[in-house]
């Protein structure tokens, strides 16, 4: 399989071969929150969907076989965009990780590699281990001795867990089709939030977004789909479209997409 330091430069962009007139080009972007899959999108969601049936590179249990254990639906996203050289097609992204990686030939990657071997997140998660452990070590001693070694390691552990933290979210850069990054923290400090929700950053859209910016590429529209059973909740339906998340994406995209035009947001919405 290929790594990601292998695979080619315009692996992630699938051009649309057969594109026609029949597929006008959408005057504006869709407001994410609420919008109905512009055709154009819906051809690329054909294209995605197709793939993810025929593909040999990965496996993951969707649900759509009779294997019932360890089901994980997820959620998909294609961008329909121009590129430099006015080529039409798509790039697509998954939702958190796929079949454990985050890393996967078609899609897009992540805007921060937590799992990356050798990565600060590593270290940092076996130091946290490490802390867990000894203090469990001498919680089962049951000797009064110890008390204050352990109250001084849960603190150390406190300061540890949030300074890990903190310096997984400033890993996260968001950029605009201006050419301006701004960091998780500083989107969800702006938006009044005291800290960002778990998984901020890992949705699809602003992965797509994100490559799009990055490789010079107009995003035209965007649709994300479920993809499988979800064993959590009835809401999410297997090739039904949904949305981007506005807990975790709505600080995120009003940077994103700042400077582009947009539909018009519907009545009710901020």
């Amino acid at each position: 399989m290929l790594t990601p330091s292998t695979l080619p430069a315009d692996t992630f962009f699938t051009p649309f071969e057969d594109f026609t007139a029949d597929y006008p080009l959408p005057d504006k972007f869709g407001f994410p929150f609420q919008y109905e899959p512009h055709p154009i999108s819906l051809l690329a969601v054909k294209m995605l969907q197709t793939h993810l049936g025929n593909q040999q590179d990965w496996d993951h249990n969707f649900g759509l076989t009779n294997d019932m254990e360890n089901v994980i639906g997820k959620m998909f996203g294609v961008l329909v965009v121009e590129t430099e050289q006015a080529q039409i097609g798509y790039i697509a992204a998954f939702s958190g990780k796929l079949a454990g990686g985050n890393h996967h030939p078609k899609f897009v990657p992540p805007i921060f590699d937590g799992v990356a071997k050798d990565g600060f997140l590593n270290t940092g998660m076996t130091a946290l281990s490490k802390m867990n452990d000894e203090i469990r070590m001498l919680e089962k001693l049951e000797n009064e001795a110890f008390a204050t070694e352990i109250t001084d390691l849960k603190v150390l552990r406190k300061k540890h867990s949030v300074s890990l933290q903190n310096e997984i979210f400033d890993q996260y850069k968001f950029l605009n089709q201006a050419g301006e990054h701004k960091s998780l923290r500083t989107i969800f400090a702006d938006a009044s939030y005291k800290n960002p929700p778990a998984g901020a950053g890992e949705c699809a859209a602003p992965k797509l977004l994100q490559y799009a910016f990055q490789n010079k590429m107009k995003p035209l529209a965007l649709a994300e789909f479920w993809w499988g059973k979800s064993p959590k909740s009835a809401f999410w339906k297997h090739g039904h479209f949904y949305p981007a998340c506005r807990e975790k994406c709505a600080p995120i995209l009003a940077h994103m997409l700042a400077g582009i035009e947009m539909d018009a947001v519907p009545a009710g919405e901020n």
